[in-house]
């Protein structure tokens, strides 16, 4: 099953769809919370089954999370808020490991992640529209089978190629040649 990862769209979907003209094959759309229905505007516009978790920014101020079925074990997504992900990922490693679950997907810190503690595979695709590591965004593909679980984080400039960046010169060039008229 190959599955695509994403969460804190915040209802700003061109990055979502501009990705979406380089992916092939995805079986399953994961959304982590920030603007669930963005999940389900995704899933009609693509025709791929969603599954998601309200975030904070959805108004969820109480636990939240979805169990995922995979060949190879069960995956956990939930947002991380209520988890406290910000700070640290012990309570989410203890919550997967109760759930019998092979890795936890969540999201709400806008950075990209993939770690490893405690049995627990953990998995934070980032985000597209708002990221605050530094990118111009990051989504997450994960690949599961009956041998185990792969997961790569991808970043928006990798798929879709760098930003060109702006001319530079051209007001300088204006204001030297401003006292000639």
């Amino acid at each position: 099953m190959k599955i695509l990862a994403i969460g804190d769209t915040h209802g700003k979907l061109n990055k979502v769809r501009d990705i979406f003209t380089k992916l092939r094959d995805i079986d399953l759309i994961i959304h982590t919370g920030d603007y669930y229905r963005d999940a389900q505007k995704i899933s009609e516009e693509f025709g791929i089954p969603a599954v998601a978790v309200k975030g904070n920014c959805d108004g969820c101020h109480e636990e939240n999370h979805q169990i995922i079925e995979t060949e190879c074990g069960k995956i956990l997504l939930t947002h991380g808020h209520m988890e406290n992900v910000k700070y640290q990922l012990n309570t989410l490693m203890y919550k997967a490991q109760e759930a019998g679950c092979i890795a936890a997907v969540f999201g709400h810190t806008h950075h990209g992640l993939i770690d490893e503690a405690g049995g627990v595979r953990f998995i934070n695709p980032g985000s597209l529209t708002l990221p605050r590591d530094g990118s111009d965004g990051s989504y997450a593909i994960i690949r599961t089978n009956e041998d185990g679980l792969d997961a790569s984080i991808v970043y928006y400039s990798t798929i879709m190629g760098p930003k060109k960046k702006p001319q530079a010169g051209f007001i300088r060039g204006l204001l030297n040649y401003s006292d000639r008229f």
